[in-house]
């Protein structure tokens, strides 16, 4: 279980992970030294998997998100799950309690590129049997907060 000070760094660090020992230190009422060693044993526990910059797709060319809902044989999970985690156009995949087995988010440029991957390289990954896209017209809310997650 995370105290309440572990809460508030993880929640500042969400928002900014660019904040100095120093700064965070201040805000959650600790100096450098302990802050810094809070935030390594988040980092050694796994709570803090790391840091990154958030860029935005479309200012890189990255027009078109879609989600793909995918139907493999039986026998192909190990298989599949290894070739979508290397796949770079497939930003997060998850299994799936409904009727698809698994529901990826993909980032193209556009819908020939879509096209493209659906047809030469989704389905064609390990297993694949159906695969069923639906295709994003405007993010309206983009990736919230985990941290404001919790209750």
């Amino acid at each position: 279980m995370l105290d309440k000070t572990e809460t508030t760094i993880l929640k500042l660090l969400e928002d900014d992970g660019r904040l100095s020992y120093a700064e965070l230190g201040e805000k959650v009422g600790l100096s450098k030294s302990p802050c810094w060693s809070r935030v390594r044993e988040l980092e050694r526990q796994g709570v803090i998997r790391r840091y990154r910059a958030e860029i935005d797709a479309a200012a890189v060319g990255l027009d078109l998100h879609a989600f793909v809902q995918v139907t493999i044989s039986s026998a192909r999970h190990t298989d599949f799950e290894a070739a979508v985690n290397r796949h770079p156009s497939v930003l997060e995949c998850f299994t799936t309690a409904g009727q698809a087995d698994y529901l990826l988010h993909v980032l193209v440029r556009g819908i020939g590129e879509l096209d493209d991957l659906l047809r030469s390289q989704i389905s064609r990954l390990p297993g694949v049997q159906r695969l069923e896209t639906t295709v994003c017209m405007k993010t309206i809310k983009h990736r919230g907060s985990v941290m404001a997650c919790l209750r």
